[in-house]
Order: C-alpha cells, then structure tokens, then sequence
C-alpha cells in the first residue's frame, strides 16, 4: 500500500471517527438535557458570581459563607425580576376578556376581506376553522404533558441550580487540578490559558448580557411609552429578554409585541410604529451595543451563531439557543490551542480576509517563490 493510500484512509477514519463523536455528543445531550441543561447554567453561574466571592475570601470571608452570601444575592435578584414579570403577566391576564373582544372584532374585519377578495362565505370560513381545530383536538392531551412537562423541568431547575453552583465554587480548586492533571504535563501551560480564557469569555459574555438586556429594555418600554401602547414596560421587557436568543428571539419578540399592540388598539398606526420600533432596537443593538458590550471577547462569526442556536434549539429548547454561544465560544478557545483542531477555530472565528489583504498574501507568496531558487544558486 502506498503512501497515498494511506494518508487517504488515515483521513477518511479521522473523519468517521469525528462524525461518530458528533453524532453521540448530540445524541447524549438530547437524551440527557434534563440533567446536562440546570448543570450548564449551574457552571455559567458559578463562572459569573467567581470574583465576587475571590473578592469575599479576600476579605477573609470563609469559603461556604462567602459562597452562601453571592449565591443568595444573586437568587434574590433573579426572583425579584421573576416576581416583576409575574405580575406584569398577571395585569394583562386581567385584561384578557377585553383583549379577546378585541380580537373578536379583528377577526370579523378579516373575515369580511376574506370574502372580498376570495369569495370565501363567513359559514365557509368557520367550518374550515373548526375542522382544523377538530384535527388539533387530538394532540390536545400532548399538549398538556409537555405544558406539565415544562413546568416541572423549571423547578428542577430552581431546586438543582444552587445546589450546583454552591458544590462548584466550593470545589473549583478540585475542578481545577482534575482538568490540569487529566492532560501530559507538557500540556499543562495551554489547559491553564484554557480555562482562564474560558473563564473571562463566559463572564464577559454575562455580564455583557445583562447589560445589553438593561439598555434593549429601557429604549424598548420608552419608545412603546411614548407611543402610548398599553403594557408598554411589559412588552418592553419580554422583547429584550426574547433578544437574548440570538438573531431568532427579535424576529418573535417583534411578531408578539405587534399581536398584542393589534389587540389592544384599533389604530394600524400603532402596530406599524411598534415594528418600527423594535427594528430600529435591533438596528443599534446589532451594530452598536451588541459589538461594544458583548461582542468583545465572543468572536463568533454570524453563520456559526445562528447554525448553533438552530441546533441548540433543536437539541434543548430555548435553553439550548441561550447556552449555544458561550458552549461555541468555549469551544474556539480550545480548538485555538489544540494544533490539529486549529482549522476549526478558523471556522468559528469571524477573521475575514479582505480581498486586498488577499492580493498581498499572494504578491508576498509570489515574491517568495521567485526568491527561493536565487537562494538556492548563490549557496
């Protein structure tokens, strides 16, 4: 067998083998994503609340107090934003049978153009509703398992969260020996960057978050104050939490916040303008805020981005779309400091040759290959 062949083969099991990596990488955390899900926002809170507590320690604090203090602080914070949403969300189920008049009226106005335009009978109309709705009556008891479903996942996640963020920090220094040790010894300089790059990625990228989510929040709720849109704080702040998926939740945050503007209102205006508005959100977010803030330390190309929320999403729901960037993000890192995995890290990284810098490279290359046979006759 010659040399080519068995650079071939050796390429083609390379391949196979990554495939199968991928393949049951995917499989495990599809299966285990009630497990793998509440441990990964376990580690990107840990991550997050790690210098305010090297700071307590600093300070002398002992270790399971000074845990104990970031993590509560930090849960009261989360639950006083959930109790806001909570009763933001209770106001306009107050409004509902309003609301559902509302839409009562919009949808005779839309079956009254159905029959001008394609000469569709009210009574038409109805039956073909009711039969998809008779088809939907089947999938009704699925429904409700998933709805249950959901609801228990979230408080597994509420029980499991601190418990893991607490025995994370408590046991970082392990954590950390293990991964150091895990490696040769000769590796040992490239996992400590590893790791310290992850770690200073991930908590940029949260703090960076929060931050973007602050700003998107409050030009949200002005521009729907000033308009004079009912719940304008509320649709404000579901738009900029919806904005923490990438380039999918806008495009949903913008289609619910105009359904629940057309319900609320008879003037078109004012659903055209909370599109408006919301675009124009997403217009400073993308080029201003998310570059400064976020984007710092994440440098992740925008086909990458949006192919791992797609697959994030597929393979954990919404939990998956938010936890795909930072998992991405980490993975560049070490695809950087690994050299056969290198090209990987080209493919993630948003580094774009520009066609000038193009014709350089080739003028430099060119201008090397005519100077290396000169070399080679003056030796």
């Amino acid at each position: 067998m010659d040399q080519a062949t068995k650079g071939d083969l050796r390429f083609l099991t390379k391949l196979t083998l990554s495939v199968f990596l991928l393949m049951l990488i995917s499989t495990i955390i599809f299966l285990g994503q009630e497990i793998i899900v509440p441990f990964a926002f376990a580690v990107l809170l840990s991550v997050l609340l790690l210098p305010f507590n090297n700071w307590l320690e600093k300070k002398r604090v002992p270790r399971v107090v000074a845990i104990l203090i970031s993590l509560v602080i930090s849960l009261i914070i989360i639950a006083g934003i959930i109790y806001f949403l909570a009763t933001q969300i209770s106001n306009f189920m107050d409004d509902m049978p309003r609301i559902k008049q509302q839409l009562d009226l919009h949808f005779r106005s839309l079956q009254k153009w159905v029959y001008q335009q394609f000469n569709i009978t009210r009574k038409e109309q109805t039956k073909i509703i009711a039969d998809a709705t008779e088809q939907m009556k089947g999938s009704g008891t699925g429904v409700i398992g998933q709805t249950f479903s959901s609801i228990t996942h979230l408080l597994a996640v509420a029980v499991l969260l601190p418990v893991y963020s607490f025995l994370m920090l408590y046991y970082r220094d392990m954590i950390r020996k293990f991964l150091i040790r895990v490696f040769e010894d000769k590796h040992e300089p490239k996992v400590r960057e590893v790791l310290q790059e992850s770690r200073t990625i991930v908590q940029s990228y949260m703090l960076g978050l929060m931050i973007e989510l602050a700003i998107v929040a409050t030009i949200n709720s002005a521009g729907f104050l000033i308009l004079g849109i009912q719940y304008a704080i509320f649709l404000g702040i579901i738009a900029a939490i919806l904005n923490l998926i990438p380039y999918i939740g806008m495009l949903i945050a913008s289609i619910l916040c105009m359904l629940v503007t057309l319900t609320t209102t008879n003037d078109i205006g004012d659903v055209i303008w909370t599109g408006v508005i919301l675009a124009v959100v997403q217009f400073i977010d993308n080029n201003i805020i998310m570059p400064r803030i976020v984007s710092s330390k994440v440098k992740i190309n925008a086909l990458i981005s949006i192919l791992g929320v797609l697959i994030g999403g597929a393979l954990a729901g919404v939990s998956g779309m938010f936890l795909s960037i930072p998992a991405i993000a980490i993975l560049k890192v070490i695809f950087d400091r690994v050299e056969n995995l290198q090209p990987w890290g080209i493919l993630l990284g948003d580094d774009v040759t520009r066609p000038q810098e193009g014709k350089i490279y080739k003028r430099i290359n060119r201008i090397g290959h005519t100077q290396r046979p000169a070399a080679n006759v003056k030796s």
